[in-house]
This record gives structure tokens, sequence and C-alpha cells, in this order.
């Protein structure tokens, strides 16, 4: 068991980001059990899974730019923006939490992406503005209040909110773990560059 000052981050393990899924990662099924093993074991005193949350009408699906086809690439509020297929609609099954995870041992959920204009691929921060002044969630003071020092960070999908997660919990003040093989990429190619990006950041892959 890790001691009081490290939590465990579970970024979007939902159904949409899964083989059958809307927006699936490759295999991002498999990661399930080893989470779920986790939370059961109560390796961590402290627990947090976010839920990505959207409006029908979220600002990054293809379907809300005419003319526009998921992966396409926009701008948005002075940003590049990916353009989505409709995924984890609020209220659909899609959406949920994966069911094989006992999600009582989770402390809290963190919903994210519910404002319609703006994304959020990270737990701490919104899409919106340059990275280190980007709008936060609240999650870092939650996790500073409650005396945590160090995040290890698993999920879906391991290029996208996982990597933003760990960046941001980075610049937020904590140590960071990214528990690489319980997560999983959209595009497999890019992990290269995820390794990359986390070694820029003093992230250790475990």
């Amino acid at each position: 068991m890790y001691g009081t000052d490290v939590a465990l981050l579970v970024i979007d393990l939902q159904p949409d980001f899964m083989p059958g899924g809307a927006l699936p990662c490759p295999h991002g099924d498999t990661i399930v059990p080893g989470i779920a093993a986790l939370l059961s074991a109560r390796h961590y005193h402290t627990v947090v899974a976010t839920q990505d949350w959207h409006p029908a009408d979220h600002a990054s699906f293809a379907s809300q730019h005419h003319g526009r086809k998921p992966f396409d690439a926009i701008e948005l509020h002075g940003q590049p923006q990916t353009l989505w297929p409709d995924h984890c609609v609020q209220g659909t099954e899609g959406a949920s939490l994966d069911a094989r995870v006992d999600w009582k041992h989770a402390d809290l959920i963190l919903r994210k992406g519910t404002q319609r204009l703006v994304d959020s691929y990270s737990a701490f921060r919104e899409n919106i503005g340059p990275q280190a002044t980007r709008a936060p969630t609240g999650l870092a003071g939650w996790l500073h209040e409650r005396g945590i020092r160090e995040v290890h960070v698993c999920g879906l999908a391991r290029d996208y909110c996982v990597l933003w997660s760990a960046q941001d919990a980075a610049i937020s003040g904590f140590r960071v773990r990214f528990l690489w093989e319980l997560t999983r990429p959209v595009v497999a190619a890019s992990d290269e560059a995820t390794r990359i990006a986390l070694m820029e950041a003093g992230i250790e892959i475990g």
C-alpha cells in the first residue's frame, strides 16, 4: 500500500473509449482488470476517477461543424482542436464508468467536458488558453488540501486525456508516475511522442 500522500487518478475508463464504442482506443478494454484490481486491493488511500460528460451539442463534436468530419482540426478559443465523433454524451451508456470496476472505492468522481463550448482533456484544467494558465477544474486544490504530493495516472486515452492530466499534475506541483501498461492510446503511432512529452515534463513512466 502506498503512503497517504499518494493518489491514484483513473482517467475516463468509459465504454465509448473501448472497442465497440464511439471513440475506441484499440485494446482499451484490456486495462480494465488491472485497474479494477488496484481499486479492490485498496493500494491507494485516495482514488479519483474522471468521467467525460459532454452535452449532445458539444463543440468538440464534428457533427456540430458543417462540412467537417471526425479527426479534422479546427481552431477553438485560439487553440488547435481535434474534432471527435460524438462520444460520452451525458446520460448515455457509453458515458458510464466501466461497470467491471468497483467505483465505491473512488473518493471523488470528477465530470469534465460538461461545458458546451469548452473541451476538457485534462482532469486539472480546461482546454482554453495557454497551457499553464488554462482554467482550473479545482482538482489540484482538492488533492493539495488532502495532503497529496504524488499522483499515479492511468486510463484512457494515453495520448490525450491521460497525457494532459499527467502534464498538468506536474505543473500543479505533484510528483507524477504514468502507469504506462494501464493506459492505451487512440493512435498507437503516438506512443513515441507521448514518451518524449512525459520525459520532458519530468514524469516517471512506471
